[in-house]
């Protein structure tokens, strides 16, 4: 009774946090201030209206939800898509909890787990008031199989649903059946046959990948020009310029969304080709928020920070992301696992922290690989006691471990790093200093982004270059194992070339239990696994973990509602609105 109470008010059950006297301090929410937005919710208001304004430098690989894998566009597309299943929005929720969307609440799962039943809620509809039916979500996913012709999505749902690689996509397949592995019994009904089970199926399922597509309305290639909504917004112009507006979706029927608050009138986004300039029209008043992830950059982030009366509209955000340093095995000596607890020991973890950002606004640091926002983290794990002693080298033990290896003198090797991304020179230049103190003398390898792709990503040639040391970084496209682990860990997937396993890792236990995770039953089972491999990574000493990355975000005087989202690393954009400040 309670919910239908809240649906009749206009008031989605997963927002209740909006009430006054909820979580996130009452009507007005947390106090404006430095980094509020982390802790609790700003400027607490369900008032309707105004035009939402986003900046951004550039950085928008599609529109179209099936090309898409830039995280802050998964979470702008909540505007114009909808899911089966989709993340809860409460304010503060780690590891966030699985809700229906489209559908009326998560899966019902056979006993064998391999069949997921959903049934679609009344009043979903597209923008021009025909229902979302479970054809246009089968079609939507079947996009994901048209590579040839929509290329850069996620590939999780091809890997669960179709093994084999049997089905060819929409445009090809022009059978009644389509993808075999969903079925559509009735318009309101989707059933999803898995080859074998998978315990992360419905993260997939969240994801913008598996947002439906109106098969009449599919214009292939070019759908990212202007999709069309199901969700409470939709496009009143195309992407083609460097000015973008969304418009209500009169259809939108909010009694049917548990998860978008659609506070403002219209959305815009404006292109500004650099962060410096985005950073600038931002503090000057001209947009609410960035929509990248550049964060405040050069004088105008400087000035943010030092200013007071700034200061209190900048947030220092988890981006979500672990920085790292990895340890390719095939360059010696990193095929030692003590000469790799040697640079562990050694790096000065506070001078690390600070090329990342001064005061700690680059990141926590980071005493294991795994993100606090992923299933499985311990905020207590600290195997190499980098908290403990407050991110000082330990020199010591890094003689003692240098000895074990064979390398009591020490050793040179050379570390990689993007040289356009000036974080990760400092960082690499603070870890050549303090390996210098005990005997490791590094040289540094400046790469472009570009060049860095295919370059750190061919063992061989990493090989070659006698890369000891690869700064990079890595984030989970889910809070769960698979989103996060086997890219960076699984010994099977290490490719000639684009490997994102940089260390080269190939330990037969970590490979058993990314296995085990697969056919896992539970959260708590689930859990277990990640901590388990976090610690089989630790231990083998693979990386250098540098910080739990943050970024500092401008938070406009005008918005409301505003809170740090544990699923896209930056504002929940599903919750804003906008008033007068």
């Amino acid at each position: 009774m309670a919910v239908i109470g809240l649906l009749a008010a206009g008031i989605p059950a997963t927002l209740t946090w909006l009430l006054p006297g909820t979580s996130g301090g009452g009507e007005g929410g947390t106090a404006v201030a430095y980094d509020a937005a982390s802790k609790g919710v700003v400027n607490k208001s369900r008032t309707q209206g105004g035009t939402l304004r986003f900046a951004v430098a550039g950085g928008v690989d599609s529109w179209d939800p099936q090309r898409s894998y830039y995280g802050h566009v998964w979470n702008f597309a909540r505007y114009y898509t909808r899911q089966l299943v989709t993340y809860e929005t409460e304010p503060g929720a780690r590891s966030p909890r699985l809700v229906g969307d489209l559908a009326a609440g998560t899966a019902e799962i056979s006993g064998d787990r391999r069949t997921y039943t959903y049934e679609l809620r009344d009043g979903a509809a597209w923008e021009d008031g025909s229902e979302v039916t479970s054809e246009d979500v089968k079609y939507g996913i079947e996009r994901l199989w048209a590579q040839d012709v929509l290329s850069g999505g996620p590939y999780y749902l091809q890997a669960v649903l179709d093994p084999e690689g049997s089905y060819k996509g929409p445009y090809k397949d022009t059978s009644e059946a389509g993808l075999k592995a969903i079925r559509t019994p009735d318009k309101d009904t989707v059933v999803f046959d898995l080859p074998a089970p998978n315990s992360d199926f419905e993260h997939m399922l969240a994801m913008t990948g598996a947002s439906p597509v109106k098969k009449e309305k599919d214009t292939k290639a070019r759908y990212g020009d202007k999709p069309f909504s199901s969700g409470p917004y939709k496009f009143a112009t195309d992407t083609s310029g460097k000015h973008l507006e969304l418009v209500r979706n009169p259809h939108w029927d909010e009694t049917s969304d548990t998860v978008r608050a659609a506070l403002p009138e219209k959305i815009t986004v404006d292109v500004l080709g650099t962060p410096s300039a985005v950073s600038e029209a931002l503090i000057d008043g001209e947009y609410d928020l960035e929509l990248g992830r550049s964060g405040l950059g050069g004088a105008a982030g400087a000035k943010a920070v030092e200013d007071p009366d700034l200061r209190e509209n900048v947030d220092a955000l988890p981006s979500g992301y672990i920085r790292y340093a990895a340890f390719p095995q095939s360059v010696e000596p990193m095929d030692d696992v003590h000469c790799r607890k040697a640079v562990i020991h050694a790096a000065d973890h506070g001078a690390l922290q600070k090329a990342f950002g001064a005061a700690g606004a680059g990141g926590d640091i980071a005493p294991s690989m795994l993100p606090p926002d992923v299933v499985g983290s311990e905020a207590t794990y600290d195997p190499y006691d980098l908290l403990e002693n407050g991110g000082k080298p330990d020199t010591a033990e890094a003689g003692r471990e240098l000895e074990a290896c064979g390398e009591p003198d020490g050793f040179s090797t050379t570390i990689a790093v993007r040289g356009d991304r000036p974080h990760d020179v400092n960082a690499a230049g603070a870890l050549r200093d303090s390996l210098s103190e005990v005997g490791i003398t590094a040289e540094i390898d400046q790469v472009t982004t570009e060049r860095s792709v295919q370059l750190f990503g061919t063992p061989a040639q990493v090989k070659a270059k006698g890369y000891g040391i690869i700064i990079s970084s890595w984030g989970s496209d889910f809070p769960s194992v698979q989103g996060f682990w086997p890219p960076l860990v699984d010994g099977r997937l290490v490719p000639s070339s684009g490997n994102a396993n940089l260390s080269e890792i190939d330990n037969e236990t970590i490979n058993g239990l990314l296995d085990d995770a697969v056919s896992a039953t539970g959260a708590e089972e689930i859990a277990r696994i990640s901590r388990e491999i976090n610690h089989e990574v630790s231990e083998g000493a693979y990386h250098l973990p540098i910080v739990h990355g943050k970024h500092l975000v401008w938070r406009g005087p005008r918005l409301t509602n505003v809170y740090r989202s544990a699923v896209y690393g930056g504002y929940d954009f599903a919750a804003l609105g906008v008033r007068d400040p």
